[in-house]
């Protein structure tokens, strides 16, 4: 991040959420005044992950130590594809011991540094599909490449680990690459070495917001309810109440910012600023 601060030229950056130190692929950036709509962006990510059987270790990937390793030359992808629909739908999981979850407010990563006992806790995650991408028999261990789709906190470290489990034979994460986080595709990303080409030949564009906030309804305002909302009033609409955030437009589609529509007085619906993006008051 220090890095595209530099690049950018702007001190205000935020991600839509950290991968682990190695792993690559999307990772959702915003600047300036849009870093405000990360928390309305999808939540939903994908990715690929390479889960090498035979081997366990303490991080459950290849950067931890080796607590046990088997051979699992035997298995065969038909037993692994017959595993996959236990980690379909809502589920509860394990994280990695070495994760960046809080218990006491510690990470466990620093506790487990430490060499302090604790106990992990457990999380609902959603896995929306799994799939076997490709088969890499070894002369010990099996490589099996994952397609996962998935909701947010969903650990692909703890899908290797647990597949393994299942086999009887270990598993750990050797490769991981995220395809797609808060509805931005990996085919769309650019590198550091791209953006730097870019802005050296200036010809580098920020995304429209609007591109990856489509997910949210939109309320069009006139000229008029335009000028009041930018000085973040609350104005009365003709439309049912409703708790689902809204896309604030103007008549040219501009993105000003996002509302809610509550029951106020007298039974009027009144469409009250949550996020303003260009406030004048």
């Amino acid at each position: 991040m220090g890095k595209l601060r530099r690049l950018l030229g702007t001190k205000k950056i935020g991600h839509g959420g950290t991968l682990d130190p190695a792993a690559t692929g999307v990772l959702p950036v915003a600047v300036g005044k849009a870093t405000r709509l990360l928390q309305y962006l999808p939540t939903d990510k994908a990715y690929i992950g390479k889960a090498r059987l035979g081997i366990t270790t303490s991080t459950d990937d290849l950067e931890g130590e080796v607590l046990r390793e088997v051979d699992a030359s035997g298995v065969t992808q038909a037993q692994v594809e017959a595993l996959l629909p236990q980690f379909l739908g809502q589920m509860t999981q394990i994280p990695p011991r070495y994760s960046a979850i809080q218990v006491d407010g510690k990470r466990l990563y620093d506790l487990a540094r430490e060499g302090k006992e604790f106990e992990v806790p457990s999380r609902e995650v959603m896995v929306h599909s799994i799939e076997v991408l490709s088969w890499e028999p070894g002369e010990k261990h099996v490589d099996v490449e994952l397609a996962i789709a998935c909701g947010p906190g969903t650990y692909i470290r703890s899908i290797a680990r647990d597949l393994g489990e299942l086999l009887d034979v270990g598993g750990t994460l050797a490769s991981l690459i995220r395809t797609k986080s808060c509805g931005l595709e990996l085919a769309d990303s650019l590198t550091l070495t791209a953006l730097e080409s870019q802005l050296t030949a200036e010809t580098f564009a920020l995304l429209n917001p609007e591109q990856v906030l489509e997910h949210i309804s939109a309320l069009t305002l006139t000229p008029e309810l335009v000028r009041r909302w930018n000085f973040g009033q609350r104005l009365p609409m003709e439309r049912e109440a409703s708790p689902e955030p809204l896309r604030v437009t103007d008549e040219a589609g501009v993105l000003l910012g996002i509302g809610e529509l509550k029951l106020g007085e007298q039974g009027v619906t009144i469409l009250s600023p949550k996020l303003v993006l260009n406030g004048e008051g």
